[in-house]
């Protein structure tokens, strides 16, 4: 069954920048040229609410994980927390020098990154209030900004064509990916952490591995791509473009699945929900929609399952040797081998699984000693400098 038209929230005074689900599904976030959040119920009848405290547009807006706290950034060069209650409470943020663009919790609530044309990325204490630092390589508006699902990374991406990743320990920037032919306007992380996706002014998404910097996929559409969102089992991708419609990529058969029409103008910004039953989209003609995704369930209800109880998907598929390695896996279908009891076929998924994990770990060991290895020879470049120039001193002094 094709994704159908769920719900239509018309309430905005201008184009729509941004859209974001609750956990719990029960209430949707928008952010609109119009300088307004709202805060739309997902049951019928219930009231919308307004929040009014932005002087001028709000670009972002994004729930934290609890749902308790949502986050909005703005032309105003603020950065505002609402309490999404009747009372419409908020705190500001102030740091950036210009229009902020994006807004991203960590998954643990605790820290919140944000993108901004003064060509910084900053990441804050949300409880604390407090800003932390600011990753600044970026020569050029930057757009979009993403902490990995573990924390450990940063993404971000913008105007000057380059799709970065930062270590947010060590705040350095780890690689660039720069094969862009236009402004990088979104960029997500894939939910299993080992690949990107990108959304580009060229008309392409591109996807990539994290691990190895390579390529993995490649579509190219007809129109500039400005959003993009990772279904919850990392099977689908959907994303929303300047020739108003929303298309739905498979990534296991690497393909387009669904077009769809609804807006009326460009789409701006489209989201899944936490669980990827729905996602919802904005656009310039000032609606918000929701629709049902109607994915066969079956397909990644296992998937989520997994995830929920607390397996780490990332693991299981760290180091399996596919074309399209980032939790990115064609389904297999296990056929009973008539010849083994169902305990032997048991522990030998076990083990397999046991095998990839180590295959993981020793990925990530391969890593880190390439990056160690690369330390060290910075190190002794270093010294190598420092007794040439005591050389040329104490010459110097000699002579």
């Amino acid at each position: 069954e094709d994704p159908s038209l769920e719900r239509h929230f018309r309430g905005h005074r201008d184009a729509v920048t941004s859209v974001d689900f609750s956990l719990n599904k029960k209430q949707l976030a928008s952010g609109s040229m119009d300088s307004c959040l709202m805060i739309w119920s997902m049951r019928p009848q219930m009231r919308a609410y307004r929040f009014v405290g932005h002087k001028d547009a709000v670009m972002c807006v994004q729930f934290s994980p609890s749902g308790h706290l949502v986050a909005s950034g703005s032309r105003d060069k603020t950065v505002r927390l609402w309490v999404p209650s009747v009372k419409g409470e908020s705190t500001v943020f102030k740091a950036h020098m210009a229009t902020v663009r994006s807004v991203h919790f960590s998954s643990d609530g605790q820290s919140l990154v944000t993108a901004s044309d003064d060509k910084t990325v900053k990441v804050w204490a949300v409880h604390r209030q407090k800003f932390l630092f600011s990753l600044s390589q970026h020569i050029n508006w930057v757009r979009c900004a993403r902490f990995s699902p573990d924390g450990r990374l940063i993404v971000s991406a913008g105007d000057d064509k380059t799709v970065k990743l930062w270590d947010k320990t060590s705040r350095e920037c780890i690689h660039s990916f720069c094969e862009h032919g236009g402004f990088v306007n979104h960029v997500e992380f894939h939910p299993s952490g080992t690949c990107i996706a990108a959304a580009g002014t060229d008309n392409t998404v591109k996807l990539w591995d994290v691990r190895m910097n390579r390529l993995l996929q490649h579509y190219q559409g007809n129109a500039v791509v400005n959003s993009l969102s990772f279904h919850p089992s990392g099977n689908y991708l959907v994303t929303a473009s300047n020739d108003s419609t929303l298309k739905i990529l498979d990534l296991l058969e690497g393909r387009l699945l669904y077009t769809l029409h609804g807006h009326q103008g460009p789409a701006t910004c489209v989201a899944f929900s936490r669980a990827g039953d729905l996602f919802a989209s904005g656009g310039s003609d000032e609606q918000v929609m929701v629709w049902k995704t109607n994915f066969d369930a079956a397909d990644y209800g296992d998937v989520l399952k997994t995830q929920k109880s607390g397996t780490c998907v990332d693991e299981t598929h760290h180091a399996l040797p596919s074309e399209v390695d980032c939790g990115i896996h064609p389904k297999k279908t296990k056929a009973q081998d008539p010849g083994r009891n169902p305990e032997q076929q048991e522990e030998d998924v076990s083990l397999a699984n046991t095998l990839e994990q180590i295959m993981g770990q020793l990925d990530v060991l391969t890593q880190t000693v390439s990056i160690l290895e690369q330390r060290l020879t910075l190190t002794e470049d270093k010294l190598k400098e420092c007794l040439e120039n005591q050389q040329k001193i104490i010459q110097s002094k000699t002579s």
